[in-house]
């Protein structure tokens, strides 16, 4: 027999049952491998680690957290934090450029990104360790002169694990969005960034750290909602790979595989296994989408080149395979290098696995160049029409407008080109250099009305758009939207009139938008008569056709023929 949401064993609710049971099976599985493990795991984790705690991974995804809570306002409003100040808008706008690695769109967002954080970043905290060779004694002298004291700083475990572990992710958090394209917001970035890193430390065991990412969101979602219900129904989606941020994704990555190429040839170690780093290379791009190359053609259409970007993840994995597990031979030594041309024998002292960074930090560089240009560019913010205003920010509804944000540079590539347009809600902050299509026309038509939250630092303001349509039977529909501040709503668009397809004695039925109201037309010839739509249990004659409001439709009556020629849009 099924069990009913209401079930209780005893006065425990089943809920709660459910959420005992999955915390002490988990639990209890690992207990028991550490048991059999003979204590080994948090000896080696005491040997890396301050009392064995990553500590530098838990301020790290506090401190995002808290952007999340107090900066963005999430801590009132968890499902609707304040986000469109703080993308990354141009090197014009700091605030954005300053925070939007570490600020997030929503819950879904955040806890993405501080699960892979709480999983990836580890295992980079273990690879550096806080005990480094080299550390300080009980009896060494004490460092006299500023260098002296940052040596000795960079040296102390609590230092490295409280202080320098999460400054170091926030310089490459900040960096990583300085040099990527678009409006930008999210920690992942840097959470590519501890993959790459990890990458070359651990192969496979990066591999099994998104898994266990996947495992810790799984988690989260069971002890929320142990019991969930689901049903079709139809709504609008964009490509899934459409709100991905591939090109700082994939920066992200290459910058912690340099980084620890780096390290790993600074601290004499053992090279990974060139089968295991290409295998893990592969695996962890192909897995987190790092494929999904797209071009956007305006909007809502998409072009994604799959089969180039799964060889571009080939090449790109072969790349990090040379950089980390490369021979130490110099292929450019030879006769030609010496004398005093100083760049030739600058060349020929390179190894393999040098210039395989080389080559990394080339095409990290080539992927990052676009965004220089982009964000040295500030678009204007002018919206059409009569848009509202609240603070500084103008927020309207157009259709078939330039995208000024990804017309920004102008480019023609391959047949594509970042000259296209946009329909839905726009909002715009000419100071702040903002502009920004936040509802797609199709997901306003979906949903009938969409909440746009608009914001800085300790303030938040709403604005709901409302989309109110009539559909003409066998044609298209008439609509409009309307903005509502709060105080009052306002009409900024107003659509073409939509034909209906049956024709009543002779006459074409259509129906228009205006700012207040719907309207009927009836013409026949070149002549028209407009009429206001009747409401529901009331009617209009015009001619010899008497139209009637029944619930959401109108219907045409003539000679005793009924007809439906208009129908109320309806929305999820």
């Amino acid at each position: 027999m099924p069990v009913s949401p209401a079930f209780q064993f005893g006065a425990v609710p089943w809920g709660l049952l459910q959420r005992a049971f999955v915390v002490v099976a988990l639990l209890g599985g690992a207990a028991v491998a550490l048991w059999l493990d003979d204590g080994r795991l948090p000896a080696r984790l005491r040997d890396r680690f301050v009392l064995g705690v990553p500590w530098g991974t838990a301020v790290t995804v506090l401190g995002v957290l808290a952007v999340y809570l107090f900066v963005q306002g999430g801590y009132a409003h968890w499902y609707r934090p304040v986000v469109i100040p703080f993308r990354a808008w141009s090197y014009f706008e700091p605030l954005g450029m300053l925070v939007a690695g570490f600020a997030h769109a929503g819950p879904g967002h955040l806890l993405g990104n501080l699960f892979g954080a709480l999983t990836l970043a580890p295992i980079v905290e273990y690879a550096v360790g806080h005990y480094p060779h080299g550390a300080d004694h009980p009896g060494d002298p004490q460092p006299s002169t500023l260098r002296e004291r940052l040596a000795a700083l960079c040296r102390s475990p609590i230092a490295r694990a409280f202080l320098l572990f999460p400054l170091a992710v926030a310089v490459v958090g900040v960096v990583l969005t300085l040099f990527t394209i678009g409006a930008v917001i999210g920690f992942s970035g840097v959470v590519f960034a501890f993959a790459g890193f990890a990458l070359v430390r651990y192969p496979l065991g990066t591999v099994l750290a998104l898994v266990a990412s996947d495992l810790l969101n799984l988690l989260y979602n069971a002890l929320q909602n142990p019991t969930i219900t689901a049903s079709g129904r139809s709504r609008f989606v964009t490509p899934w790979f459409a709100d991905i941020a591939i090109q700082g994704h994939a920066i992200g990555l290459l910058v912690g595989v340099v980084l620890s190429a780096l390290l790993l040839r600074r601290r004499s170690g053992d090279p990974p296994s060139p089968a295991r780093l290409f295998a893990g290379a592969l695996l962890l791009a192909s897995a987190q989408s790092l494929w999904a190359v797209y071009w956007y053609r305006g909007g809502t259409d998409y072009v994604l080149y799959r089969a180039v970007g799964l060889g571009l993840v080939a090449l790109s994995a072969t790349l990090i395979v040379v950089a980390a597990a490369g021979p130490d031979r110099r292929p450019f030594a030879g006769d030609d290098a010496g004398g005093d041309d100083s760049w030739r024998a600058a060349l020929a002292s390179l190894s393999v696995r040098q210039v395989a960074i080389a080559a990394i930090v080339v095409v990290a560089a080539a992927f990052s160049g676009p965004a220089v240009a982009v964000n040295l560019v500030s678009t204007e913010g002018d919206l059409p029409g009569e848009p509202a205003t609240v603070r500084g920010y103008e927020i309207t509804y157009a259709e078939g407008v330039e995208n000024e944000m990804v017309s920004a540079v102008p480019v023609t590539l391959f047949g594509e080109t970042t000259q296209v347009t946009t329909s839905g809600v726009i909002v715009s902050n000419p100071d702040r250099k903002i502009w920004l299509s936040v509802v797609p026309r199709g997901r306003l038509a979906a949903n009938g009305r969409s909440t746009v939250i608009v914001g800085g630092v300790g303030w938040r303001e709403t604005v709901t758009a409302v989309r109110r349509g009539w559909s003409a039977v066998g044609g298209g529909t008439a609509y409009t939207v309307a903005l509502d501040d709060g105080g009052e709503r306002r009409t900024v668009f107003s659509s073409a009139p939509a034909h209906a397809e049956p024709r009543i004695a002779n006459q074409n039925v259509s129906v228009a938008a205006g700012n207040e109201s719907f309207h009927l037309l009836v013409s026949e010839g070149n002549d028209t008569i407009r009429r206001p739509l009747p409401a529901t249990n009331e009617s209009v004659t015009v001619q010899n056709v008497t139209f009637y409001g029944q619930n959401d439709r109108i219907v045409a009556v003539h000679d005793g023929t009924r007809v439906t020629v208009l129908e109320a849009e309806t929305y999820n």
